[in-house]
């Protein structure tokens, strides 16, 4: 059972059930007159969740650590690719609640769709026990993660380098925006562009936002001569 190898086990079956829905499967279900909640409104909020529970303890591990290499640290703990790695690692793919077209499509080892069930989760858990009961949950997938980028120096992302350049100037605004999406439900494909101060600095697209806004950054890299491939 999933609750045995996440160590958690749930008050509120429902809150569980919910975080391993997928879209899919909910508008399925609701084409035949069966209303099913989705996991993606447990997304936003474990999202947020995630995110306090990595800087928290990035805060207090070294005293030293200054606020950007917090950051980078931190962006590589709760990217996609990390996530992905989390929710393998309790084989998440194999309980969710997918639609024909995503199962048949290879859903259960879809990335975006793995870093999405797993945020889900932290959430139901937060929903049903509390942040200790989340924290304790995700905290030594946040350790043996941020330990690895710091020994490997691999910490940088597209979207923080480029953050990283803007910064230099004052005033700046940077700003990432959907323009498009395409595809079946169960296969979308999101288009994002990246603006500085207004002006479009480059576009991509992906399975996932977080996808395509990489991309976007990647590109934008390119335009400022930050990166040569």
């Amino acid at each position: 059972m999933l609750e045995e190898k996440i160590g958690y086990t749930f008050k509120d079956k429902g809150l569980l059930t919910t975080a391993l829905t997928h879209s899919s499967y909910s508008n399925e279900s609701k084409a035949h007159d069966i209303n099913i909640r989705c996991n993606e409104r447990l997304e936003f909020l474990g999202d947020s969740v995630l995110s306090l529970i990595a800087s928290s303890y990035l805060f207090e591990l070294d005293r030293n650590l200054f606020e950007g290499d917090l950051t980078k640290i931190r962006a590589g703990v709760v990217c996609e690719n990390a996530l992905h790695e989390f929710a393998s690692d309790i084989d998440l793919g194999s309980y969710l609640y997918l639609g024909k077209g995503e199962e048949n499509t290879g859903g259960r080892t879809r990335k975006s769709i793995l870093a999405d069930a797993f945020e889900a989760l932290i959430a139901a858990i937060y929903l049903d026990g509390g942040f200790e009961s989340a924290r304790a949950f995700v905290l030594p997938y946040i350790i043996d993660s941020s330990a690895k980028l710091i020994k490997s120096g691999n910490t940088e992302d597209y979207k923080t380098l480029l953050q990283k350049f803007v910064q230099q100037g004052k005033g700046d605004v940077l700003e990432y925006s959907v323009v498009s999406e395409s595809g079946p439900s169960h296969n979308r494909t999101f288009e994002v562009q990246v603006t500085l101060n207004n002006t479009v600095i480059g576009g991509g697209f992906g399975y996932s936002k977080r996808q395509a806004e990489q991309q976007a950054a990647k590109e934008a890299l390119r335009l400022f001569g930050e990166i040569k491939e």
